[in-house]
């Protein structure tokens, strides 16, 4: 890169520019269609099974579901807890890290409702 950084990070010294090397692989799961509002989703009930997921998320397909419940759990934000019982039971519920991302949701949520509001 022309300004001596290395992919997004910034120059040490450069208080105006933020290191994004970090958010390299979080941001790898959460840019997916679909992640944040699972993440949402599951947050606001605490605990969900798969179909209530897919009721709240009207038009996911299973298989997208599926795999960003996989790579959710993968990156730690999302526990899959399985009940030995017949019918099998498995419930989703954030992690310590699901539920941080959550909360720093919080103003990206206040921002867009604002930007709707004045359009």
């Amino acid at each position: 890169m022309k300004d001596g950084s290395k992919g997004g990070c910034a120059p040490p010294g450069d208080p105006g520019r933020m290191c994004l090397c970090p958010l390299e692989g979080v941001m790898e799961v959460i840019s997916k269609k679909w992640a944040l509002l699972i993440i949402g989703v599951v947050g606001n009930e605490k605990r969900l099974r798969y179909n209530k997921i897919m009721e709240r998320l009207n038009g996911i397909s299973p298989k997208s579901l599926s795999d960003r419940l996989k790579e959710l759990e993968g990156a730690g934000l999302l526990t899959r807890k399985v009940y030995a019982e017949i019918p099998p039971r498995v419930e989703y519920t954030l992690t310590k890290d699901g539920e941080e991302l959550r909360k720093a949701m919080a103003p990206l949520m206040r921002w867009v409702a604002e930007r709707n509001r004045s359009e």
